[in-house]
């Protein structure tokens, strides 16, 4: 491996020096080796808009202030690689600049349990974020910018995108929420080598990335994207401010060529996806002057160690004060109890120069109660319009930058439309906290289309995600308070209706000041000896009210809110066992929620016990809660009637 001195540049000076040029053309052809063979002897990859790309990634990660010793940094340059099949070029550029080793790359590359995965991932040092699932990258990026300005640091962030992915709806959402916000400080190069994996870009689906981005308001330049000089020239003009509009972010529109530097490669879609075979591999290397060392190669990678990388954790939000809790005793709506914690989160923690807790809003901030955080704190507040997608990723990438980012939306927007990001988030280990009103059937009147009821089985699909549904306004309280401590990603769900506070046999608040809540526990809320109802959110209403009736005819009903998802208590299903049956009762689908947790619960303990699983069985009508409840048998008569006939048997 040749060192690699002059691959950091001074966006202060004016044009490359000549060994600076020198030290590119080397360095291109270490990093085309690198490609080739690491992809070849993988037999899987992308070489070719890794090679279109290369000169890029030097020109980006030459000019902004991140090394391996400042990785941590909050003052530091963020780079993000939307395009992240490109992997080998990524992976070759970071070794020129000594965060990884090549020959780790080479021998470990597309390896189950190695860090070089095909898809650029955060185990490897210099990565910003896991990427793949095209289109998603800008707003990472933005996320990334407006956390450097809401903490007044001259850091900029930068994002490489492929052509073919500009066709993603979500690019147009993340380009208007950055000018809105005024992100100068973000900057988007356009790998455009007009190909994709269906051929060419114009034929699949035709684009004016130029005119784009022009329309939303940003500043565009083209440039030849294998020229060092101008690469670099042009990227320090933009980091000079010398472009049109200085507050305005910019894109760099980059003409490329598929696989250069391997002739026999260029401009030839099948490579983006196409490795070469060990005799077209050793042809190619011979074309770009490039030593023949694949028997070296595959010897190493059959030997070699793999590195795993370094261990991502959840972030910190650091010295977030909570506060206690507030006790009501009227009925009122859990989001109102959402927005009350979410006002004093920022009286007690948004003082200084720079928010710690940040909410974004998706053109709902009345229905999901964010106007008393946004009068406490505007500056952290972004109303980022209808536009979920881009902004459940900026709101996550904000909490990976180490903010308390709340995401809110109805759930039918913030789980099932944008499932993806959120599982991008999961994957990324972001600690967004994602807190939806109008679930399930308590939407009423706005119908199916709205009636968010998969949000369990979505949410249970991702492996980091607390899923919690508290059962009144109370609780509510105590978990939002709970999740701002929290390191994990959470998903905090509630309906739209006033609900009557939960009580004690005595009538007095079941979660009162002295209550306190636990992720993992079942809280047992009346005791019984016949028959356990379960619940969850919402329909708690219903169940409570229909084990009081069943109460009055004699039956010893016991009830046990379940607002802790995820994590679940095994051992509250053992409980719930002791009596004859178990009833739950859900305002989600029967088929992936609380009654399938319930049922496994039951299986993997051995339990002999009688299960009914109330809940959503079809699409609900528009109407009432109460009424549409009704319609799908949770109405509190039938729950009196089923636990009756549960306990009788």
């Amino acid at each position: 491996m040749l060192p690699m001195p002059g691959m950091k540049f001074d966006w202060k000076q004016s044009a490359l020096t000549e060994v600076q040029r020198a030290t590119l053309a080397a360095a291109r052809k270490e990093a085309t080796e690198t490609i080739l063979v690491s992809t070849s002897l993988a037999a899987s990859g992308h070489p070719g808009g890794s090679l279109s790309c290369i000169d890029l990634l030097f020109g980006i990660y030459g000019i902004c202030n991140i090394s391996p010793k400042n990785l941590h940094a909050d003052d530091r340059d963020v780079v993000i690689i939307s395009n992240g099949h490109i992997s080998p070029g990524v992976y070759g550029t970071l070794a020129l600049h000594d965060f990884v080793q090549k020959s780790d790359v080479i021998t470990g590359f597309r390896r189950a349990g190695s860090m070089f995965a095909g898809h650029i991932e955060t185990k490897v040092p210099g990565v910003e974020w896991n990427t793949g699932n095209l289109g998603q990258g800008l707003s990472a990026g933005a996320g990334a910018a407006l956390a450097r300005k809401l903490r007044g640091h001259d850091a900029w962030s930068w994002v490489l995108m492929g052509d073919g992915e500009q066709q993603k709806g979500q690019i147009a959402e993340a380009r208007r929420f950055a000018v809105k916000f005024g992100l100068n400080n973000l900057v988007c190069v356009v790998d455009r080598n007009y190909l994709q994996i269906g051929g060419d870009t114009r034929e699949v689906m035709d684009q004016n990335v130029e005119a784009d981005f022009a329309a939303a308001g940003w500043n565009v330049c083209s440039i030849d994207g294998h020229d060092h000089g101008e690469i670099f020239e042009t990227f320090s003009r933009i980091r000079r401010g010398e472009v049109p509009d200085p507050s305005r972010p910019t894109c760099v529109v980059a003409r490329t060529i598929m696989s250069k530097g391997v002739p026999s490669m260029e401009n030839k879609a099948h490579y983006h996806g196409s490795t070469l075979n060990e005799a077209d591999l050793r042809k190619a290397l011979a074309e770009c002057g490039i030593e023949d060392r694949v028997d070296h190669w595959k010897a190493a990678r059959a030997t070699a160690s793999l590195q795993t990388g370094v261990h991502e954790d959840w972030p910190k939000f650091n010295g977030i004060e909570v506060g206690p809790a507030i006790v009501r005793t009227a009925a009122t709506d859990c989001r109102s109890a959402y927005g009350d914690v979410l006002e004093d989160l920022a009286k007690r923690n948004n003082s200084g120069p720079a928010p710690k807790v940040v909410g974004i809003s998706n053109d709902l901030e009345g229905s999901v109660k964010m106007s008393g955080f946004r009068k406490i704190s505007p500056k952290a507040f972004f109303e980022g319009g209808i536009q979920e997608h881009n902004n459940a990723v900026v709101a996550g990438r904000l909490a990976r930058e180490g903010f308390l980012s709340f995401f809110s939306t109805f759930g039918v927007f913030g789980v099932c439309e944008t499932y993806n990001q959120q599982r991008l988030n999961d994957i990324n280990m972001a600690g967004v906290k994602v807190v939806c009103t109008h679930l399930g059937l308590d939407v009423g009147e706005d119908g199916p289309t709205h009636q968010n009821i998969d949000y369990v089985g979505l949410l249970l699909g991702t492996f980091g995600f607390e899923v919690f549904l508290p059962l009144d306004p109370n609780q509510t309280d105590q978990v939002i308070r709970y999740i701002a401590t929290s390191r994990c990603n959470s998903f905090v769900g509630m309906g739209r209706s006033k609900m009557p506070v939960v009580t004690k046999p005595d009538g007095s608040p079941f979660y009162d000041a002295s209550y306190k809540f636990i992720p993992g526990k079942m809280d047992v809320i009346r005791e019984g000896t016949d028959v356990t109802v379960i619940t969850m959110g919402a329909a708690s209403t219903y169940a409570l009210a229909g084990a009081k009736l069943a109460a009055d005819k004699g039956v010893s009903v016991q009830v046990l809110g379940c607002a802790s998802v995820r994590p679940f208590d095994v051992e509250g299903v053992r409980r719930a066992a002791s009596t004859r049956a178990i009833l739950t009762v859900e305002d989600h689908s029967v088929q992936t929620g609380l009654g399938s947790l319930v049922a496994q619960a039951v299986a993997d303990l051995g339990l002999v016990t009688r299960l009914k699983r109330l809940g959503v069985t079809r699409y609900g009508s528009s109407g009432p809660s109460a009424d549409v409840f009704k319609e799908q048998g949770m109405s509190p008569d039938n729950i009196a009637a089923t636990l009756i006939s549960l306990a009788a048997k």
